[in-house]
């Protein structure tokens, strides 16, 4: 079996077909249609299976059964078959998030003081921070050191929160990344005070309207992690204390 293949069958098997739904399926696709007998001699399933494996297949709207002696089967066609797949994920993911939005409870006051949040990998920081730009309603601040933590992605939303007349804020102490960031349309681009350009572990920074805000450090791996809080008394404290200490024309007002 080839690596492309097993990586199919491991694919339709978190689809949700068994391992051998998923072998007779691709079989029946390679050969076109065929018997019981023409399915177990192309793939790993024995011929006494294939008829089991056949109905439930059937069942499921992947195949066409014909009545004859012996037996034949027919796969619906790969258009066909991804879209009684894709109708099937929705509708199951729409049936277990209905249950956990049921069963999700007010949080307590305990719950609440839990205001501090941690986000490990520069992907999923990426997301948050493209999340937490998107709901600026007055300001946003962004700060980062080195080119590859300015994405597209929040480039985009920065521009998108400035066209909006959100007052966009940037700052880097990496000439590349400023000369970037410029290409932004009504982003405000500056540099850092001086006592702060030798900072080498600092990977992103965000604020946004004096609620929110989000910090990250760059380990020397490379690898991203970033702690972030929003409408908490720990984020407006933090904000004032960073910006307190910045000799920055975007402070608060």
């Amino acid at each position: 079996m080839s690596a492309d293949e097993a990586d199919a069958l491991e694919a339709f098997e978190r689809l949700g077909l068994t391992s051998y739904e998923a072998k007779v399926f691709i079989g029946l696709h390679r050969i076109g249609s065929g018997t019981a007998r023409d399915v177990a001699r192309v793939v790993d399933v024995p011929r006494s299976q294939v008829y089991g494996v056949a109905e439930s297949l059937g069942d499921r709207g992947l195949l066409e059964v014909q009545q004859s002696n012996p037996i034949r089967y027919r796969p619906v066609s790969v258009d066909e078959a991804r879209e009684i797949l894709r109708d099937r994920f929705e509708a199951e993911q729409e049936r277990a998030f209905e249950y956990v939005e049921d069963v999700v409870e007010e949080p307590t006051v305990e719950e609440e003081l839990e205001d501090i949040w941690t986000v490990r990998g520069s992907s999923r920081v990426e997301d948050r921070i493209v999340d937490l730009v998107a709901n600026a309603e007055d300001r946003v601040v962004f700060v980062a050191r080195l080119p590859e933590l300015l994405t597209e992605k929040i480039g985009a939303a920065l521009e998108e929160r400035a066209a909006s007349g959100v007052d966009a804020f940037a700052v880097s102490s990496t000439a590349p990344v400023r000369d970037r960031l410029e290409q932004l349309e009504d982003v405000a681009v500056f540099s850092p005070p001086t006592h702060r350009r030798d900072d080498e572990r600092s990977g992103r920074i965000v604020i946004v309207d004096d609620d929110a805000i989000l910090l990250s450090v760059v380990d020397d791996d490379g690898s991203e992690t970033a702690i972030w809080s929003a409408g908490s008394l720990f984020a407006s404290v933090l904000i004032q204390l960073i910006e307190a200490g910045e000799e920055t024309p975007f402070g608060s007002t």
